[in-house]
This record gives C-alpha cells, structure tokens and sequence, in this order.
C-alpha cells in the first residue's frame, strides 16, 4: 500500500493512535506516512527528558504539533489547587522544551469522580460551581503560561464525559472561559469526536476564527457500537459517523491553517502495527479531510 500522493504536511500523528508504541516507533511511522508532525504525550517527553524528545522528533524531520495533556482544574481543596497549578507549571515547561505552543487541556469531572467508575462517598455534584473553580485556576494559570509562551488549549469533550472527565461539554463554552485571555495565551481545540453532534458548532467554530483562538483542529470518527470503555470508541476517519467535509470546511472558513491531528483510542487500532496504523491515518485525512481545507 503506497502513501497518499496529497499534501500532509498539516497531518499530524497524535502518539496516542499507536498508543503501545515507543516514542521513536511512533515518530518513525508518521514520518514514513509522509506526514509533517507528531502530538506527543506528556509521559513520553517525561521518559525521555524534553530535550531528547525534541531531539527524536526533529531528526525525523517532523515537528511537534502540541503536548497532551494539561488540566485537571476542578479540585475543591486548596492542596488540590496547589497541585494543579503546579503540574500545568510543568507541563508549560514541557511544551516549550519539545518546541510547541500548544498544550491541551482536560478541565477535569465533578471533584471525588474516577473515570469509568460510580460516584465515590463524598463526590461534589455541584457542576456550576466546578465549573466556576475551572475559571479561576485558568486565572491563575494563564499568566503562568504567559511566561513559558505556550497556549493553554481547551478542549471541550462530549456531554457523556461531564462526570468524570469534563464539564466543559461544548465549544460554546470553552470560548466562554477562554474570553477573558489573550488569544495568543488561551485558545480551543476542535475535536471531531468529541463535538461534532452540537447543534452550534458552526456558529462557534466561526466565532473561535473571529477570535483567533483555533489552536487545534483534531480529527477521528464516532463508532458505533460503542466499545466496552466509551472514550476507546473512537475510529479512522471515514469508519463512523462524522461528516468530516463539513466540518472541515467550518475549520477552513475561520481561518484555521494549522495542524490536524489524528487521535484515536480503539484497542483495536493500539493492537496494530504502527506504520500500518500512520499510513492507514495518512490515506483517511487525505481523502475524507484534506480536500475540505
């Protein structure tokens, strides 16, 4: 199978679509696929040191295209807050060590949650006011952020994630907490997956352009049946659901002329061999996505 003859210099392999490769495994395949970047995640640039991690990206002739994942802002205790604050510190750190602006941000479920899990004795149910402490710690993140000259990038995950993930469910409201910074400090990402069924996503994608806070444009399908674990249902572009060409086109239409990013978790899809896996992405965002861009 030969690699897809369009432009993928805007494709970028995020490190999680071939999640039991090694970071120089998984550099190595979306080189070979031809593409122009990797998106890394933060226990691979820990297990290597920035430096390296940089290092091995560059000398594959890639780039890299944004650091997962920073967040986690919801805590109610101030040990909580200091905790926060202090691992996004780090990962601002990391972000401008591999070479990217752009780290992304989880913002975090209902305090006393656990992925996948029922509500441990204690949780907080109180949603509006979570969502309330995910704007201050940004307060006190974004200066911080500033300094290290990277992009806190919000990403906005679907509604079935509130509890234990993210409330912050729609690209409506991640521009909302985003407002009052600097574009250039706190910008949003588009996730396919995780937005594509909101009935004002045209709207707030346009408004993400005006803003000039599109950091990222993400890209994987919505497969159905779901898998045993929801967030590893996601598929190759063009397996689902997700009608990528308008999208797309919405991202085109704001102005939006960065990366796009394949991130997938599917354990099928982990059990591949990477380069097949990068070539497989390669092919899908040349025929479903690139011509829309």
């Amino acid at each position: 199978m030969s690699a897809p003859s369009a432009d993928l210099s805007r494709c970028s392999l995020n490190t999680a679509t071939v999640k039991h490769a090694s970071l120089t495994e998984a550099v190595e395949a979306a080189a070979a696929a031809g593409m122009g970047g990797v998106g890394l995640w933060r226990h691979q640039v820990q297990e290597h040191g920035a430096e390296t991690a940089r290092k091995i990206v560059e000398d594959a002739g890639l780039h890299v295209t944004s650091l997962c994942r920073g967040g986690f802002l919801t805590a109610s205790t101030d040990e909580g807050v200091r905790d926060a604050i202090a691992e996004n510190t780090r990962a601002f750190e990391e972000a401008a060590g591999v070479g990217t602006r752009e780290v992304v941000f989880v913002v975090g479920g209902l305090p006393g949650s656990s992925p996948e899990a029922p509500p441990s004795p204690g949780t907080d149910r109180d949603v509006v006011a979570t969502r309330a402490r995910v704007a201050d710690r940004l307060a006190d993140l974004a200066p911080i952020a500033a300094q290290h000259d990277v992009r806190i990038v919000l990403e906005p995950l679907h509604p079935m994630f509130a509890a234990d993930r993210a409330v912050v469910s729609t690209l409506g409201q991640a521009l909302d907490l985003a407002a009052p910074f600097d574009p250039s400090t706190v910008g949003v990402v588009v996730d396919t997956y995780h937005v594509w069924w909101d009935p004002a996503l045209q709207d707030s994608i346009a408004r993400a352009g005006r803003e000039g806070r599109i950091a990222g444009y993400q890209v994987c399908d919505w497969n159905l049946p779901f898998a045993t674990t929801a967030l590893n249902s996601r598929g190759h572009v063009g397996d689902g659901y997700i009608d990528f060409a308008t999208v797309s086109s919405w991202v085109r239409d704001a102005g939006y002329t960065g990366d796009v990013e394949t991130e997938i978790f599917n354990e099928g899809i982990w059990a591949a061999p990477p380069v097949e896996t990068a070539r497989t992405v390669a092919e899908r965002y040349a025929e479903h996505v690139a011509p829309h861009l």
